[in-house]
């Protein structure tokens, strides 16, 4: 098979790939067409939650393999109800709604949201985001995202959407005050527009506003969910509960699913045929993602933080690097070389790593051991040089 020729004969060309054919792993190891092996950093983008063939994820999935691999919503199955228990029980939340991807959990919280609305007040449909934001890309999530290159050729968009600067909060009064917001949706670390969190001073002055005003506080966890910043959730980080989260990436381990959770005051907005999904849920699905949560415990937590921070502190010593932000085991490096020249030259020493922006952007497995973390940070040291 030539790969290459054949992906662009083939596939559409909506990605810029690597010059790179991987073919198997195992871990936080992977391996190419030629039987090169890499650390990944990368993990699927935040997907391979406890890396490549994770032994307890790949029993959790053949065993419901081999019972039924899907049913109808129609039906009641066994995986999709433990995971919803796990996730409200974990997440602080009280319903679930399943999907395929952080794009359609999005969707299904915007939904959510405008029926909360217009039982409330018809005349508050708006949704605010933030400038920088990532939300995904079917037409309405799209639009949600405050990035405008992402906007260019795809219009018309779907109304009712408004951007504010991340941590400024006057520019978030002015715009309740017009009278017509009902939700504000946001990421606590903006993933793909540079990795970078927000302040904890401005999300609590937000959340306390929107309370105050009946605005529906929705935090799209898709990329920071399931432990990736060091808490099952990253809202936990900053002490508060949102009415609606989204998430996904993580959550399946590497199966597709989605999921939009509820808060007491939103849990029953939606009703009998307002929504629905005939892939969300699926018991193959669902159960990889039980294995998975049922792992995700303060233990670990403590230990993505602890490693995090080892992270952090030796990469901000290294020559060439400008900065470094994130919060847990998602990371974005600024270097004074071009980031491209920096992945190009990790992956040509057998280290993965990605772009967020004009950043270097880690997103290891949570179980990523210590010393494929030094063998990293020794890779990089040399890659980040002028």
């Amino acid at each position: 098979m030539n790969y290459f020729s054949d992906d662009s004969k083939y596939i559409a060309n909506t990605y810029k790939r690597f010059g790179l054919v991987l073919t198997h792993g195992k871990g936080t190891k992977v391996y190419d067409a030629d039987n090169k092996e890499y650390i990944d950093m990368a993990s699927g983008i935040a997907v391979n939650t406890f890396g490549i063939a994770d032994e307890k994820w790949i029993s959790a999935v053949e065993e419901q393999l081999g019972k039924i691999q899907h049913a109808s919503n129609l039906y009641y199955t066994e995986p999709q109800i433990k995971l919803s228990k796990l996730l409200c029980e974990k997440a602080g939340m009280k319903k679930v709604f399943f999907s395929n991807s952080g794009a359609e959990a999005n969707e299904c919280a915007i939904k959510t949201a405008r029926k909360y609305a217009d039982m409330k007040n018809p005349d508050k449909k708006v949704i605010l985001t933030l400038v920088n934001s990532f939300h995904g890309r079917t037409v309405t999530t799209l639009t949600a995202t405050g990035q405008d290159k992402m906007h260019v050729s795809f219009g018309p968009f779907t109304d009712g959407f408004r951007y504010i600067p991340a941590n400024d909060i006057e520019a978030f009064k002015t715009e309740i005050a017009k009278g017509d917001v009902c939700a504000v949706m946001f990421e606590l670390v903006q993933g793909e527009g540079g990795v970078l969190p927000l302040d904890k001073a401005y999300v609590d002055e937000l959340v306390k506003i929107a309370r105050e005003n009946d605005i529906l506080v929705v935090v799209d966890e898709v990329q920071t969910g399931n432990g990736r910043t060091g808490a099952m959730y990253c809202y936990m980080n900053y002490g508060f509960t949102p009415d609606i989260v989204s998430t996904a990436k993580g959550l399946g381990g590497g199966l597709p699913i989605g999921a939009t959770m509820f808060s007491e005051k939103t849990e029953n907005v939606l009703t009998f045929g307002d929504h629905g999904s005939t892939y969300g849920g699926n018991p193959i699905c669902a159960a990889g993602a039980v294995s998975i949560v049922e792992r995700l415990d303060d233990e670990l937590f403590a230990e993505v933080q602890k490693k995090g921070e080892y992270l952090k502190e030796k990469i901000s010593s290294f020559e060439g690097v400008k900065s470094v932000s994130g919060m847990g085991l998602m990371m974005g490096i600024e270097t004074e070389k071009p980031a491209a020249d920096c992945i190009r030259e990790c992956m040509e020493n057998g280290l993965l790593v990605i772009s967020a922006k004009e950043k270097v952007r880690l997103l290891p497995a949570l179980n990523i051991s210590w010393e494929d973390i030094d063998k990293a940070l020794e890779i990089m040291k040399n890659a980040f040089k002028n």
